[in-house]
């Protein structure tokens, strides 16, 4: 069942994106709605959900990996049943497999390959002393964050895949098998060390040791051949790195490390003196499991339905590389004289095993069955391709099928028995490229990267390595890089609905979704006030600029700018309007701790704003505290002040800008407010300073009127004024 994005599990877990498949699962990126946070969610395929047993052992297994916790090991945060779906809720990491890193670099510089071991031994070490052994252990189930971090994973799920049959795990996981494991016998953490050793092998090497035609070629590998030591595909491994790959790597578990604890300090001991041989013979001890007896027909019989790799012969005996040998000199040429060790233990042991070593008879049917199934997928490719040039499959027109003969027959003439051709898959979807690989010499497609991109649909296939047309060995992997569609998709604009919204509202809509407004005014006879009048483009990508046009409604005959009136007095404020033709308009009282008592608070179109001369301008005066507005503090003045008396004669011919301010103390900090507005009168004039209700400051008694020469700031004259409260209507 593959789940869709914004598929919600538990009313809890959001699906966002479908972000991996392996043989047995698989992995979505999700949201946890509770948590607020991104993990990763795990789900069982269909064949193993339908497995009742293994499921019953999937959870238990599960649930015991849920209580380790440490830093190199994935968090696992729930193990789930929902209906048919069976899945665990895991930490997410972002960051790269160390199977795609190793295909991205090659081989590893060797103090980061142990850099690298080393933190992954010491997460399965974690899990060894809580009595957990993963049993799966290779570069794919290990993540290397972006901080750099490395964890390993699916514990608990390798664990409960063991108790399936070799078919259902080896697929992807043969490469990394140890020999007991592959004959079916018993396995402890000393699996884990074989594993990891193949793993450090892959990254000190760049290649697995063992590697074949089918899975069961590679399982026989693990029985039985010699293991090539990874300096023969590398020459800058350091030699203690080597002994290290080569003693976790041993055939009997027995001569493998005790534990992962002394994995981990060998490999320390590798980053301080790497051309030291240090490592250490184990002593063989008694081997408790039980031993099989396999006959030479039986064996015969496997090998024969199996086919043997092309495996490089190494050049010496390689378990006399750790004891007291001094340190190496390279000699590529001379490969003998990496060996100094004598035959006897370990490393008296010869090339192929002896008839009556340990194999389970159980894998002996399993091992012939897939060979079997291998010759029938090959008789198929055969036929397939013999009928291709036969003409059966000939489409198109007649030039085309002869273009197509021409330039098949001398390619297959070319192609040995275990080579085939690289198809193109580049611009197909995931499924259909996987298909046509496995098609194609059973192709094993992997997964390397996933990358944005703006011409390639989501799902499908942006490159390929090896190119199309290039001749691959059979059964080789092919790496390819996803698409994960357009980083930025583009939006369309039309369904957002902006026709109905204010400009301001689509602005920030717009600027939500990550877009870039602007917004320019323009009049218009039929869109109201503040709607939008048109918008561009229609459609556009993140980050780009949205231009729109907001209406200001029908164009003004006579414009006026509306002046700011905030934090005037009332009667200022009242006169500001007048002045420029407009009027006062719906005046309400509000309690505020902040503005003083008769001060405008806010008015209800903005300063600046263009409006036809004579709109009323709607605001809020305060009306102070709401003790204060209880009662209010009254005084009225009627007086004039002949201005002649202060300029003399010539005042007829003298102008003056005069306002008139009310000045009171509160809180032992003088205050002054505008009663009237500076106004331009002439010198022969009388001014009259009349107030019938001046409201003070609460609980002020007293204060003055002064009349002060605006250009100068002069006080030309004051008038005392007493303040009573009076309660409020």
């Amino acid at each position: 069942m593959i789940l869709r994005p914004g598929t919600f599990l538990q009313d809890r877990y959001e699906i966002l994106d479908k972000i991996g498949s392996g043989g047995m699962s698989d992995v979505y990126k999700a949201l946890c709605h509770k948590l607020k946070r991104q993990v990763a969610i795990k789900v069982l395929k269909e064949e193993f959900s339908s497995d009742s047993g293994f499921v019953s052992k999937f959870k238990m297994e599960a649930q015991a990996a849920a209580r380790l916790s440490h830093p190199n090991i994935v968090n696992v945060y729930d193990v789930v049943d929902e209906g048919t779906l069976h899945y665990i809720v895991m930490e997410l990491i972002e960051g790269i497999t160390l199977k795609n890193y190793i295909l991205k670099k090659g081989c590893l510089d060797s103090k980061e390959a142990i850099g690298i071991a080393i933190q992954v031994a010491q997460g399965i070490a974690a899990a060894h002393e809580q009595g957990i052994v993963h049993r799966d252990i290779k570069p794919q189930n290990i993540i290397i964050a972006r901080d750099g971090k490395v964890k390993v994973a699916d514990f608990g799920i390798a664990r409960a895949a063991s108790t399936q049959t070799l078919s259902a795990t080896a697929m992807g996981s043969v490469h990394y098998i140890s020999p007991e494991q592959a004959r079916g016998g018993y396995s402890d953490a000393r699996s884990d060390i074989y594993s990891l050793g193949i793993t450090m092998y892959e990254m000190a090497a760049g290649r697995v040791p063992f590697e074949g035609e089918n899975t069961v070629t590679v399982a026989l590998a693990h029985l039985e051949d010699p293991i090539t030591p990874p300096s023969y595909y590398n020459q800058e491994i350091p030699v203690g790195f080597e002994n290290i790959i080569l003693k976790c790597t041993e055939k009997k578990p027995e001569y493998r490390y005790g534990s992962m604890q002394e994995v981990i300090a060998d490999l320390r001991r590798a980053l301080v003196t790497p051309d030291e041989n240090f490592v250490q013979a184990s002593a063989p001890s008694m081997d408790t499991s039980q031993t099989v007896i396999i006959g030479a027909p039986e064996l015969e019989q496997i090998r024969s339905g199996s086919g043997r790799r092309n495996q490089p012969e190494p050049q010496q005996n390689r378990n006399s590389r750790y004891g007291n040998e001094p340190v190496r000199e390279r000699q590529p040429e001379h490969r003998s004289s990496r060996n100094t060790g004598t035959a006897g233990g370990p490393s008296g042991r010869t090339k192929r095993r002896e008839p009556d070593e340990e194999i389970n008879p159980g894998i002996e049917k399993l091992l012939t069955a897939a060979g079997i199934v291998v010759a029938v997928l090959i008789v198929i490719v055969l036929i397939f391709l013999v009928t291709r040039l036969g003409g059966l499959f000939r489409s198109g027109t007649p030039k085309e099928t002869e273009t197509t003969v021409e330039t098949t027959i001398p390619e297959e003439t070319t192609l040995g028995d275990k080579q085939t051709t690289m198809p193109e898959v580049e611009g197909l979807a995931e499924d259909i490229a996987r298909q046509k690989l496995r098609e194609n010499g059973g192709l094993d497609m992997k997964i390397g990267d996933y990358e944005f991109s703006d011409t390639v649909k989501k799902g499908d296939v942006i490159t390929q390595t090896p190119k199309a047309g290039e001749i691959v060995d059979k059964y080789s992997a092919v790496s390819v890089v996803i698409s994960n569609g357009p980083e930025h998709p583009e939006i369309d604009l039309t369904t957002l609905g902006l026709d109905s919204l204010t400009a301001e509202a689509a602005k920030s809509l717009l600027e939500g979704k990550g877009f870039v407004v602007n917004v320019q005014n323009q009049s218009s006879d039929t869109v109201e006030s503040g709607k939008i009048i048109s918008y561009s483009p229609d459609k556009a990508k993140e980050g780009a600029v949205i231009s729109v046009i907001a209406s200001t409604g029908p164009a003004l005959t006579n414009p006026v700018t509306v002046p700011d009136i905030t934090g005037k007095g009332e009667e200022v404020g009242e006169e500001m309007l007048a002045d420029l033709g407009l009027v006062s308009g719906t005046v309400t009282k509000e309690t505020s701790e902040d503005v003083p008592t008769g001060t405008i608070i806010r008015q209800t179109i903005a300063p600046g704003t263009q409006v036809e001369g004579g709109t009323a301008i709607d605001y809020v005066v305060s009306s102070g505290s709401a003790e204060q507005a209880k009662y209010k503090y009254l005084a009225s003045i009627e007086k004039s002040y002949p201005l002649q008396n202060l300029i003399g004669p010539g005042s007829a011919s003298t102008q003056l800008n005069i306002k008139i301010q009310l000045k009171q103390t509160v809180n032992g900090k003088d205050e002054v407010r505008d009663l009237m507005g500076p106004v331009t009168i002439t010198g022969d004039q009388q001014l009259p300073v009349v107030f019938k209700n001046i409201e003070g400051a609460y609980g002020v008694t007293s204060g003055e009127v002064q009349i002060v020469n605006v250009d100068t700031g002069e006080v030309i004259n004051s008038y005392p004024v007493t303040f009573v409260p009076i309660p409020q209507s």
